[in-house]
């Protein structure tokens, strides 16, 4: 029998407190993680049977069953029936935080799988859920991915609970709202959508509700699941949605207007709307000088052109247009060609290839020979192949120039939107030179400007161009000077601070 149907009305629980354990049980398929305890209740004289349900591993009956045992007789005469017992033992007996009524099946079995603990008796048609859960889980730890030199080491973990705590110490104000949702018809995951309700744009937020209320997936294990649902492209390699496992990158997106999507059970929080200079933005960026923010944030951006340009332009002039070159580099690279069989192509992408196997290979090796095997794997296959004249050593240059500045970036999707965009132009250059280069770039122009992110310009400020908020693009100016949020979010309330 199922706990509820869709064309009936939901299970109600039984009064005889046999059959719901029962029928518990064989929903659960008789779980050996499912757990009962059960007590006898003196009432009034008249012994009464209950059981306490929860779920090994995910609950802790210390104390609840600490105030249950202690307090096992029903102290007034005038409670004569189980619903008032229950009812006592509700206001007065139960001491933790929050206890709730279950009426029906569906009811109990999503709150005790939730990590509730459930109090049936007999002879009562309703329970109560006892929020016990004693969740195990890591702890708060500096992010992996997003570190940073001067700034918070704390980061996300996979408990959704304790990273809305995380973002409330940072953001203590009235102001901010947390809605939560769940997600998943079998894995019921629970996500939180956050947002400053005096600073969000309505239509943002309401496109955010109806994107996520139309997710229809059996399961969701990760943020990525929500956001390929709700980015406004799926076929772009360029990313429109923000990923983060950073409270204090969350918290000032929020204070900018943006809205929050935080997913029980991974540590990345997702941030929309989304432009693209925003991927060229770290959170040290503030938390330095703001000269030295300016210089390190454009020294991004030459490093993605780098990222994206630096084999095409190679392959483009070694085959194209030797003439640009000066007479004794263009000597230089023609005797190191020599010897190499493959045309300058072929060469790049066989280098390229064999990096990206490199790095793969690193990052699911364990930690402790990771890292040797990509410094030693780049440095032994390299001098190999130039020595047995494979590839050309002004290749093995352009390979590493190009890797480093893919590791620059502090995105790492857009670090892969780069990737794919680069083989893309080795293509175009190998065919047309550097022609083929320039009208890709074209392209590659002309779709960032088509892509916008819950109906915001993803290519805002810059295009459209927008003064005002060019104080926190390609420059960062000094806080004082911040006077307003970005204006391409359209937020409630412009003003971030009154002129001095």
């Amino acid at each position: 029998m199922s706990p509820s149907n869709q064309d009936h009305e939901p299970l109600k629980l039984g009064t005889l407190l046999e059959d719901n354990v029962q029928f518990v049980l064989q929903a659960l398929g008789n779980s050996s993680d499912i757990k009962i305890r059960h007590i006898r209740i003196d009432l009034g004289g008249t012994p009464l049977n209950g059981a306490i349900l929860h779920v090994d591993g995910l609950s802790n009956l210390h104390q609840m069953l600490q105030s249950l045992l202690t307090d096992n007789t029903a102290p007034d005469k005038a409670i004569r029936s189980s619903e008032q017992l229950l009812e006592y033992y509700k206001v007065s007996v139960i001491s933790e935080g929050s206890v709730a009524d279950v009426t029906t099946m569906q009811e109990l079995l999503d709150s005790l799988l939730s990590g509730n603990s459930i109090l049936l008796v007999d002879h009562c048609s309703y329970g109560l859920s006892v929020g016990t859960k004693d969740l195990k889980a890591r702890s708060v730890e500096e992010p992996n991915v997003q570190s940073v030199v001067r700034g918070p080491r704390e980061g996300f973990t996979e408990v959704l609970t304790w990273n809305t705590a995380m973002i409330r110490r940072k953001i203590a104000s009235h102001h901010l709202w947390i809605e939560s949702m769940k997600i998943g018809e079998v894995t019921k995951t629970e996500t939180a959508i956050i947002y400053l309700d005096h600073l969000v744009n309505e239509d943002v937020l309401s496109e955010v509700r109806r994107r996520m209320s139309e997710i229809d997936i059996d399961g969701i294990l990760e943020s990525n699941y929500i956001e390929e649902y709700i980015q406004d492209k799926h076929f772009s390699p360029f990313p429109t949605v923000f990923n983060t496992e950073r409270p204090d990158v969350v918290a000032a997106g929020l204070m900018e207007g943006r809205v929050a999507i935080l997913v029980d059970g991974t540590p990345f929080a997702l941030l929309v709307p989304a432009v693209f200079i925003q991927f060229f933005q770290s959170s040290e960026d503030y938390y330095q000088r703001s000269d030295f923010a300016t210089l390190i944030r454009l020294l991004r951006f030459v490093a993605f052109v780098l990222a994206m340009l630096t084999p095409s332009f190679y392959i483009a002039i070694s085959t194209f247009h030797q003439e640009m070159l000066p007479t004794t580099l263009l000597y230089n690279l023609a005797s190191q060609r020599e010897g190499v069989p493959f045309p300058a192509f072929v060469e790049a992408l066989l280098m390229e290839l064999t990096f990206e196997i490199l790095r793969e290979a690193s990052v699911r090796m364990p930690r402790t020979v990771g890292q040797s095997i990509s410094i030693v794997g780049t440095l032994v296959i390299g001098q190999a192949a130039v020595e047995a004249g494979l590839v050309s050593a002004a290749m093995v240059i352009v390979v590493s120039i190009t890797a480093i500045s893919n590791f620059v970036l502090p995105a790492f999707n857009l670090g892969i939107a780069a990737r794919i965009v680069r083989f893309a132009l080795m293509l175009l250059a190998a065919s047309f030179g550097l022609f083929g280069i320039f009208v890709g770039l074209i392209m590659v122009v002309l779709h960032l400007c088509s892509l916008s992110s819950f109906g915001i310009s993803y290519m805002g400020p810059l295009a459209p161009f927008r003064r005002s908020d060019q104080k926190d693009s390609l420059m960062r100016v000094t806080f004082p000077r911040m006077f307003t949020r970005p204006k391409i979010l359209h937020p409630r309330n412009l003003i971030r601070q009154k002129r001095r």
